[in-house]
């Protein structure tokens, strides 16, 4: 508490000085939310059916779809990382296709944060889903997204978008920039715990992935 005739400093001259690195430019970011696509995004990339062996359960059924079709777009991202320090925001959108493989919906490799105390939000902008999610002694749970519905992350849950529906499922993200991803995690259990698998009536049903093993914590 500033002595009496003291007065706190302005906050101008609490400010970092202009070209140091924790000074950002305000934007706007537009975002389709029917297709996902973001503008202003730093970076984009995307995932084809070729990149993601060893994801689905089901090995045979995966083989057949790959070799029908290789270069299958599975799903992509657009991000905004204005820099990857403590205390910023990385935004972007999530663009599942629908789809099964097997019985087993479409799913993106899914992780854990490397800073693993890190949350995340993914906002459903369009289309139906599930964020199946997971901690590291086996606890699952899984949050249904239709439009308008937020999944909280918190941290040390590995989670992985789901697509139940049939067609694109658009997800709005946002988690800090000094995260990091871990994919490993998953893999090393044999998949996640959980499937999220397509029921008789066209539906989407939790079952136990029989290739999973607990993880040493």
């Amino acid at each position: 508490m500033p002595h009496p005739g003291e007065r706190d400093p302005p906050v101008a001259d609490q400010l970092p000085e202009e070209g140091n690195q924790l000074v950002q430019d305000p934007i706007a970011l537009s975002i389709d939310p029917t297709t996902g696509v973001m503008s202003n995004a730093t970076g984009r990339y995307e995932k084809r059916l070729r990149d993601l062996d060893g994801v689905y359960a089901d090995r045979d059924a995966f083989a057949s779809a790959l070799a029908a079709a290789p270069d299958r777009l599975m799903y992509e991202v657009y991000e905004h990382r204005p820099q990857q320090v403590e205390g910023d925001m990385i935004v972007g959108t999530s663009i599942l296709a629908p789809g099964t493989i097997g019985r087993e919906y479409s799913l993106t490799r899914g992780h854990l944060h490397a800073l693993a105390d890190r949350s995340e939000i993914y906002h459903c902008l369009s289309g139906h889903g599930v964020m199946l999610m997971e901690t590291l002694a086996g606890e699952s749970r899984a949050v249904e997204l239709r439009p308008g519905q937020t999944a909280y992350v918190p941290g040390h849950w590995i989670h992985r978008s789901v697509n139940v529906g049939d067609e694109l499922l658009v997800t709005h993200f946002c988690y800090p920039a000094d995260a990091g991803q871990d994919y490993d995690v998953i893999a090393q259990a044999g998949g996640m715990r959980d499937l999220v698998v397509r029921t008789g009536d066209g539906g989407w049903a939790l079952e136990r992935n029989p290739s999973w093993r607990s993880r040493d914590v």
